[in-house]
């Protein structure tokens, strides 16, 4: 289990720890008068798309048009697997090919 959000209120936090498939842990933490909570879970892009991460939903979009892009969506989508890129390094995970 790799930590994969989090959240200052309680209620968000256990919402989204519900919406994971798979191990989860959510865990807070007090700062001074500040208390945080770690989610912590299987970091698969499907619990990220389940989390409202990473733009996940805009590229399921942009991918059911892609016959069809324009320029801006050619360099939303370039902008959105350069992050995706970055995450699966951090957790070790593949993006799916056909997401490329």
């Amino acid at each position: 289990m790799k930590l994969l959000n989090t959240y200052d209120d309680r209620d968000e936090a256990e919402e989204a720890a519900e919406k994971l498939t798979g191990e989860k842990r959510l865990a807070s933490e007090r700062d001074a008068t500040v208390v945080i909570y770690n989610l912590f879970g299987i970091p698969s892009w499907g619990n990220f798309h389940r989390l409202g991460m990473y733009n996940l939903s805009e590229l399921k979009s942009l991918l059911d048009r892609r016959a069809s892009w324009q320029a801006a969506e050619q360099i939303r989508h370039a902008e959105i697997v350069a992050t995706l890129n970055t995450v699966a390094k951090n957790h070790a995970i593949d993006i799916p090919a056909h997401w490329l």
